[in-house]
């Protein structure tokens, strides 16, 4: 994954549940120990930088599918779950959201100075950065968020958020130093969204002149910044729906989550115990772990995971997101003892279910199956920020009534 880029998505308030933000830590932590371990330290730099890979990743942690708080609670989850060992695994996140991420200098100077990397060569990267989304180009949002990831050997990304003054929305930017080329000259290879009207946007190459007299800041050296920039907008409605999924690819993991027992899978066989509902989510947790970019351009889809704490598409199931955790874990604690046959068999369930895709023709209705989820949320422990779901009961009348 070497593109970089934006995502435009709808503000959503409310605070992250304590029960929630832990599992998202522990779970996030493995997920990228896992991606460590496969494919090294800056693999997980180009997937942060990639935002719907970002989004795709937040929606397996359990948080709202399309909105804007997954930026926050992520990246907040990420820098408290990784930094603790972040000498071992050889990643450290700076900065946050509000005062945290004034910080950023701060700690990129300390963490330098630790570890012998080029310190003001990094503050001048995260403060340029800053600068082109938030004054040299001004097209309506603030920024109020500012994530710095950074590898021991000094290469980097950046997630960065903004809140639109007028229209309700927020924007996310995406940054890798791999892709970067110049801060000052053109430095996105497009930004496509809805017309703002006219802009201040102070990196066109017409306005050469006037970079010369306000970008003082800027050396003599250049840097890189996306060639391939993804734009991802979400949608405005909260629940999922049809249009928001691949059916295929959703209907896939389903149909070997429900219908083919792992037993049938002389890859699977470690997994001997596991039920259906918790090979579902490992099965999306895999494909976040080792899917190409082009599996992501439907987040949405790996919100059947853990569902969301609103209840969208259906309540965070606890029992089978802690099974998702235990079992990750336990898979990465023994590869790094040299056991690692558990998590191999976590790791083929993607290829399992790609090949099941192939001759896959989806036949169903995702209504129907968000509907068996919330009737059965409350037999694995689910939770919405509303409270804990209980089973349907009717009305009197033939109807069923959900209870969270």
């Amino acid at each position: 994954m070497k593109r970089s880029g934006i995502a435009d998505l709808p503000l959503h308030y409310g605070k992250v549940p304590a029960w929630l933000y832990e599992r998202m830590a522990s779970l996030g932590r493995s997920i990228v120990e896992v991606i460590l371990m496969d494919y090294g330290k800056d693999e997980v730099l180009r997937r942060l930088a990639d935002p719907f890979w970002f989004q795709s990743f937040g929606a397996v942690l359990g948080m709202d599918w399309h909105s804007s708080g997954i930026t926050t609670a992520v990246m907040g989850a990420l820098k408290r779950a990784i930094n603790p060992d972040a000498k071992s695994l050889g990643l450290y996140i700076c900065g946050g959201k509000g005062k945290l991420s004034m910080q950023t200098p701060q700690e990129l100077l300390q963490l330098s100075d630790r570890i012998g990397l080029d310190g003001n060569g990094l503050i001048r990267s995260s403060k340029l950065v800053a600068k082109v989304d938030n004054t040299a180009i001004q097209d309506g949002y603030q920024l109020y968020l500012h994530n710095f990831i950074v590898t021991d050997q000094g290469n980097w990304s950046v997630v960065q958020q903004g809140m639109h003054e007028k229209d309700g929305t927020a924007r996310r930017y995406h940054w890798h130093s791999e892709k970067v080329k110049s801060f000052v000259e053109e430095p996105h290879a497009g930004i496509s969204g809805p017309s703002q009207g006219i802009i201040l946007n102070l990196t066109a190459a017409e306005a050469a002149a006037n970079r010369a007299g306000i970008m003082t800041i800027v050396g003599e050296d250049s840097s890189k910044v996306m060639q391939d920039f993804a734009k991802l907008i979400m949608p405005a409605h909260h629940d999922v729906r049809a249009a928001d999924v691949d059916l295929k690819r959703l209907g896939a993991m389903l149909y070997v989550a429900r219908e083919s027992q792992p037993s049938h899978f002389e890859d699977l066989l470690l997994l001997k115990g596991v039920g259906p509902r918790t090979l579902q989510s490992l099965a999306l947790v895999s494909e976040v772990i080792h899917g190409a970019p082009s599996r992501f351009n439907d987040p949405a889809r790996f919100s059947f995971a853990h569902g969301g704490k609103d209840g969208h598409p259906f309540p965070v199931p606890l029992t089978i997101y802690d099974e998702s955790i235990q079992i990750l874990q336990k898979g990465v604690e023994k590869s790094k003892l040299g056991y690692g046959e558990k998590l191999k068999s976590i790791n083929k369930l993607h290829q399992i279910v790609l090949d099941s895709e192939r001759d896959f023709q989806p036949q169903f209705d995702i209504q129907q199956i968000i509907a068996e989820e919330r009737r059965d949320s409350w037999k694995y422990g689910g939770r919405t920020v509303f409270g804990d779901a209980e089973p349907l009961r009717t009305n009197g009348r033939g109807l069923q009534l959900s209870l969270f």
